[in-house]
């Protein structure tokens, strides 16, 4: 039988999170999900773990947008949803999606860090206020779109950061996005790793310089990712 629902998620160098993270979405599949892991050239585990744990693993070239559209390429569910290693999906969350009617066509969930700091509740509710007043998704949001309407909007640009936010933008202006809750759990290592004050101060200078012009590869430095060939 064809899955209603594609989950696409890519991984480079997460065999400390991928054994938890395959291992929690059983419920997921086990409703009619076809879990596809697209893996960027990993020096780990990551391929080992994704290939005992998913229904489809794939090679693609390092970067979430080339590596996510090599997974929705191949995906056969009506419904894509983009999930990071260290995001948990709810439960409640199953039911949610697999009611929405004709016309949603894209969406995300609400999102609530990992970790029982009240500053990073705080963080949490800015993000989804953030989302909420822009209409805006992130990939810590568990982005689901139509594969009609992916397809249709060509997919994530290939850039190296921001991918998230420009595919939000061309879908926005096909239709609002819809807010499912309850909310994904999404790991709080970001910010342990890098301090919240500054991973909060850097994160708003990215994504306003981004909606200034700024080139993504330029960002994508700032924020630790090497781009390809650079």
């Amino acid at each position: 039988m064809r899955p209603w629902l594609s989950i696409v998620m890519p991984v480079l160098d997460e065999g400390a999170v991928l054994p938890a993270a395959l291992q929690a979405l059983a419920l997921w599949r086990g409703a009619g999900a076809e879990l596809i892991v697209v893996d960027g050239g990993s020096s780990d585990d990551s391929l080992r773990y994704a290939q005992e744990g998913a229904d489809l693993v794939l090679l693609a070239p390092r970067g979430r947008a080339a590596q996510m559209n090599a997974g929705a390429a191949q995906a056969r569910g009506h419904w894509l949803l983009f999930l990071h290693a260290d995001t948990r999906l709810p439960e409640q969350g199953l039911a949610a999606l697999s009611r929405l009617g004709p016309q949603a066509l894209w969406g995300r969930f609400e999102v609530r860090i990992d970790d029982p700091d009240p500053m990073l509740a705080v963080v949490s509710r800015m993000m989804n206020f953030r989302s909420r007043w822009t209409g805006m998704a992130t990939g810590d949001q568990a982005m689901f779109v139509r594969r009609q309407v992916f397809t249709q909007v060509g997919g994530f640009p290939d850039m190296a950061l921001m991918e998230d936010l420009a595919l939000s933008r061309k879908l926005k202006s096909l239709a609002p996005p819809v807010c499912l809750q309850p909310a994904v759990l999404t790991s709080p290592r970001r910010w342990r790793t890098h301090g919240i004050w500054r991973t909060i101060g850097l994160m708003w200078r990215l994504r306003a310089a981004y909606f200034l012009g700024a080139d993504p590869d330029d960002l994508a430095r700032q924020y630790g990712y090497r781009p390809r060939g650079r």
